[in-house]
C-alpha cells in the first residue's frame, strides 16, 4: 500500500481517538497529525519520500564533503610542513573516497545519530529511543523489523513517553493506532500486498 493511503488511515485513527475523547480542536489537530505520521513510520526502513524528508540529501552532503575535501588537500600542499602536508592531503583523499559512497540510508543513519543526541542533550528519553529507532532503520531490509510486535513494542515505548512529555491523552493511542493501522493494512490478504508482513520477526519469517 501506498504511503498516501497509510497516512490518511493514520490520520482517520488520530481523528477517531480525538472524537472518543471528546478533545478540543487544537488536541484534534494534533492527533490527526500524529496518527498520519505514525501511519508512515514502519516504511522508514526503505530509501523512499518518508526516509527523504527528515534527512538532507545525499547528493548534497557528498558535494560538500568532496569540496571540503578537495580544499584540504589544497591547503594541506602550500601550507603543511613535511609529514603534515602529506597527513592533510592523504586525509582529504580519503573524505572525497568515502563521500562517494554515501547513500540516503546512511544519511537515514546519520539522521538518527542526531535525533539520539538531541534527546540526551534535552534529557527526552522519547526523544532518543526514536533516534535509536531510525538508526536501526537505516541498517534493515524494508517490512522486516519495523513491520513487526518487535516493532510495535519499541513504537510503544517511545509512544509512552512522548505522551507523558506531552501531558496530552490520546497521544499514545493514536500513535499505536497509526502505527498498527499500517501493519494491518500491508497484510498480503489485502488484494493490493504482493506481500505480507513478518509479525513474528526473528522467531519466524512468515507472512501474513
Amino acid at each position: 500500500m501506498n504511503g498516501t493511503l497509510h497516512t490518511a488511515i493514520g490520520a482517520a485513527s488520530g481523528f477517531i481517538v480525538a472524537n472518543s475523547l471528546q478533545s478540543d480542536p487544537m488536541t484534534t489537530l494534533l492527533l490527526v497529525g500524529l496518527g498520519g505520521i505514525s501511519g508512515l513510520m514502519p516504511d522508514i526502513d526503505i530509501d523512499g519520500k518518508l526516509s527523504n524528508k527528515i534527512t538532507l540529501s545525499a547528493g548534497m552532503i557528498r558535494t560538500v564533503a568532496q569540496f571540503i575535501g578537495i580544499l584540504m588537500m589544497v591547503y594541506s600542499y602550500f601550507e603543511g610542513m613535511d609529514k603534515e602536508k602529506w597527513i592533510g592531503i592523504f586525509l582529504g583523499l580519503m573524505m572525497i573516497v568515502a563521500s562517494s559512497y554515501l547513500t540516503q540510508r546512511r544519511m537515514l543513519t546519520v539522521t538518527g545519530g542526531g535525533v539520539l543526541a538531541g534527546g540526551i542533550f534535552l534529557q527526552e528519553t522519547w526523544l532518543s529511543l526514536l533516534g535509536i529507532y531510525i538508526m536501526i532503520a537505516s541498517f534493515i531490509p524494508h517490512r522486516s523489523y519495523t513491520h513487526s510486535i518487535a516493532g510495535i513494542l519499541f513504537f510503544a515505548a517511545i509512544a509512552s513517553r512522548f505522551e507523558a512529555s506531552l501531558g496530552i491523552d490520546g497521544v499514545f493511542m493514536t500513535c499505536m493506532a497509526g502505527y498498527i493501522s499500517h501493519l494491518i493494512a500491508d497484510m498480503k490478504i489485502l488484494p493490493v500486498n504482493k506481500r505480507g508482513v513478518k509479525y513474528f520477526l526473528p522467531f519466524s519469517s512468515k507472512e501474513f
